[in-house]
């Protein structure tokens, strides 16, 4: 068996991320470590990657197409940053495409890469996954955020982190809760609105299912004022971006959180602990899903056709200031009826 980078970076006495950077940037270590890195590198006979590429004339020229919706969302941004940190390691071009939720736009990305890349990356398509995968012809592919059969899939499965959800909103009193969806188009949306009704409905809570809105700060702000008027004590939104806007429009409204109204956010960006009050939300595990969507590619490019899977990444709650106790929010829904 070959020797792995961790038994490396064991024998040497380094961490694994120090035993990396000797083949990454040698130039930051120190000479007794580096020496000490290559030594042990040596003993065990390990070859570091971008050696054993050499060695690969069909690897050298691995391109991958990435495909997301809105680069500019931190979600996505934390996808590709691991996507092309993961593909670097390995010798791979990660080739970039936002798309701007626009699926005749993905459509048209998809087409134009499939011909020039050896594999493709799909995150949270506007397509079916069908047609995504129709178009995509012979390219390997892999969907994240997105399931079908026959294809391997990477999901960030957001049942673990709304269940926590709903049960902490129980035990705080709310009996009211509101649900800002995100795009109709998105399938994480709906599944995330059907497992929101389901876990509401286990637990006694009266569920206010708001519209679609954009999956941004201004979409948030716009749903503000439906929140509010619907009387909920507490709201969950499609994503942080979401969460973030409605707290700035129910403050704009005069409407406080969380004395007056509860918010909590999907999926943890950096944002999410800066804001007043830090959001509570749910974390999606996006940069691993990232690095996981490349070592996954990695093996059919590399001429192995292994059976579909679906990888399944839990979520977890991570409970900050923008939720707080019905007591406090009673009072003000009182005053709006």
């Amino acid at each position: 068996m070959a020797s792995t980078l961790t038994q490396v970076a064991k024998r040497a006495g380094v961490s694994l991320s120090t035993a990396s950077r000797a083949y990454s940037d040698p130039d930051r270590l120190g000479p007794e470590t580096l020496r000490n890195i290559l030594t042990a590198a040596q003993e065990l006979g390990y070859e570091p990657p971008a050696a054993r590429l050499v060695d690969t004339p069909a690897r050298e020229s691995w391109t991958i197409g990435v495909v997301v919706p809105d680069v500019a969302n931190p979600v996505f941004g934390a996808f590709v940053k691991a996507a092309q940190g993961e593909g670097w390691h390995y010798g791979q071009t990660v080739v970039l495409v936002d798309t701007d939720f626009n699926a005749d736009r993905e459509r048209e990305a998809i087409i134009h890469l499939r011909t020039r890349v050896d594999g493709l990356v799909v995150c949270s398509p506007r397509l079916d996954a069908d047609t995504v995968l129709e178009i995509c012809g012979r390219v390997p592919a892999v969907l994240v955020n997105r399931e079908a059969a026959g294809a391997d899939c990477i999901i960030a499965d957001a049942s673990d982190g709304l269940r926590q959800a709903v049960d902490y909103l129980d035990a705080l009193g709310h009996r009211r809760l509101a649900y800002v969806q995100g795009s109709a188009h998105s399938w994480s949306n709906l599944q995330r609105v059907a497992l929101v009704e389901e876990l509401t409905a286990k637990a006694g809570i009266e569920l206010q299912m708001l519209g679609s809105q954009a999956e941004t700060v201004e979409g948030g702000i716009a749903a503000a004022a439906s929140v509010i008027a619907c009387g909920a004590s507490a709201v969950i939104t499609h994503n942080d971006l979401v969460a973030l806007g409605v707290v700035s429009g129910a403050r704009a409204l005069g409407v406080h959180v969380p004395d007056d109204l509860s918010v909590i956010g999907i999926d943890d960006i950096p944002l999410a602990t800066a804001s007043a009050p830090a959001l509570t939300t749910i974390s999606v595990p996006m940069a691993k899903a990232g690095s996981l969507a490349l070592a996954t590619l990695r093996r059919s490019t590399g001429g192995e056709r292994p059976t579909p899977r679906t990888i399944r990444l839990p979520t977890q709650l991570v409970v900050r200031a923008s939720t707080g106790p019905v007591a406090r929010s009673a009072a003000h829904a009182e005053e709006l009826a």
